[in-house]
């Protein structure tokens, strides 16, 4: 079995990171903060390098525009390691996140893993100076993933029957290695030994196809991927808790106001589940732009 994929990305973005550059799509230097929270009059929206997050981000962007604020987009930064400093600095005013891997990477002995009881413990693990605002229904959650034919050969249903099977391979970014859930959770909260192998697409058509391919068994896809509609793959249960609940919550800045908080909070409230899968297939299937899918669902709202 072929077990060496493509790092796809890997080489290049740890070198931008080292030379202290965040990936962009303004011409302005996303640390230098004129627009910031050292009180320049833009607010700076950053994304996470995830076609997803970076749809949210766009739509928190373009309401605040429609609102009167001025925004500086920093998109496609890269992952939490990477953009977190650069929030707590107060470098970036208004980021889409995940409730419980957020809460995951702030505290790693946190025992909440219910949607409220993770999204209180969130508010108070935050950083001086940041802050999260409501939590939305719309979740894009961790979910470990196998195809159909692997999982009725082997009597899938839980991550748990995973246990006693042979020559596991895991596939999934290299963060997820070193990630609460990934290998060793696997290991100390289910008894289940996989190898790993990395590949730098967030659970996208690179992982999925490995997936296809057998090139790996068992990978992390978030929960809003289209791809898990196509009847091919299956979301194995976690019924231990091994993922913690993960809504979408937007973290922000001191200088994000009462008025600029509100708008983002009523996006919150209008985005659901569904619309996230949604999103994610025009993006996926249609190739359409984060601010194209924004705008529409924006105006699909009345909150463009």
């Amino acid at each position: 079995m072929n077990k060496t994929l493509l790092r796809v990305g890997s080489t290049v973005g740890l070198a931008l990171f080292g030379a202290g550059a965040l990936v962009a799509c303004s011409s302005a230097d996303p640390l230098d903060n004129s627009g910031g929270s050292d009180g320049g009059s833009a607010l700076v929206v950053g994304s996470q390098d995830y076609y997803s997050n970076e749809i949210i981000a766009e739509i928190y962007a373009q309401a605040l525009e429609a609102g009167g604020y001025d925004v500086d987009r920093q998109m496609r930064i890269g992952q939490r390691e990477v953009y977190m400093p650069e929030i707590e600095d107060g470098k970036i005013d208004v980021f889409p996140e995940y409730t419980g891997n957020l809460l995951q990477y702030l505290d790693a002995d946190a025992t909440a893993t219910e949607s409220q009881a993770v999204y209180d413990a969130l508010a108070e693990a935050m950083p001086d100076g940041v802050r999260v605002l409501e939590q939305s229904s719309a979740s894009d959650q961790d979910s470990y993933v196998v195809t159909k034919s692997f999982a009725d050969e082997n009597g899938l249903t839980s991550i748990a029957d995973l246990a006693g099977i042979d020559g596991l391979t895991l596939g999934g970014n290299s963060e997820l290695e070193v990630r609460p859930y990934g290998p060793k959770g696997l290991k100390s909260v289910y008894g289940v030994d996989v190898a790993f192998t990395p590949i730098e697409d967030s659970g996208g058509p690179l992982t999925v196809k490995a997936l296809r391919d057998d090139q790996v068994q068992l990978v992390d896809l978030y929960s809003a991927d289209p791809a898990l509609a196509s009847g091919d793959l299956v979301t194995l249960e976690d019924p231990e808790g091994l993922f913690l609940a993960s809504q979408v919550v937007p973290v922000v800045s001191d200088a994000v106001d009462d008025d600029a908080a509100a708008i983002i909070n009523k996006v919150s409230a209008a985005l659901t589940a569904e619309d996230l899968v949604a999103l994610n297939a025009q993006s996926v299937d249609d190739e359409s732009p984060a601010a194209t899918i924004a705008e529409g669902w924006l105006a699909d709202n009345d909150l463009g």
